[in-house]
Order: structure tokens, then sequence, then C-alpha cells
């Protein structure tokens, strides 16, 4: 199954959470935060979204930093996905 956005929705993959801190310090499940980084894996077509012309910024592979209340989670099979609105997209990181 393939998710395609509409209109200005991105599809996002998050990256996975370090498990170790830089300094070596092994941090348990329920103390680490969903991060708000992610991998683009689709982008929508952009459009007219509230009488402005909207041209998609983000590409598929660019990895960027997402608002952290943001987005509807979807599971397809067992691959979990977000799917944001592009304004909800704060950085591309390079």
């Amino acid at each position: 199954m393939k998710l395609v956005p509409l209109g200005d929705r991105v599809v996002l993959k998050q990256l996975i959470a370090e498990e170790t801190t830089k300094s070596g310090i092994v941090l348990p499940g329920q103390t680490k935060e969903k991060p708000q980084q992610a991998e683009v894996v689709a982008v929508g077509p952009g459009g007219v979204v509230d009488g402005k012309e909207i041209k998609m910024e983000v590409k598929v592979g660019d990895q960027v930093i997402y608002s952290k209340y943001a987005g509807t989670d979807v599971k397809i099979e067992d691959d979990e996905f977000i799917i944001v609105k592009q304004n909800d997209i704060l950085a591309v990181i390079q």
C-alpha cells in the first residue's frame, strides 16, 4: 500500500531516537521523548490553499524537523508515518 498526500501535505517517517546520550548514558524507554526529526517519504502536489498558491519546498528524501504536536499518526502494515501540512515543517536538515 502506498500513501499519496493531497494538497500541501507531506508524509514523514520518524527517525529512530538515540538510545544513548553523547556521553554514553543509556536512556530507559519511558524517559525518551518522541524525536521531532523525520525523513520525507511523499510530498503532495501543492496547489491553492485558502486562495494562495502553495509551492512545495521539501522533496522526498529530505530530513526535516517538524512541530511537536503537528500531524496525524498513521500505521500501514508494520510502518508508522506522520502526515503533516508543509507549514508544520520547521526546517530542513542539511
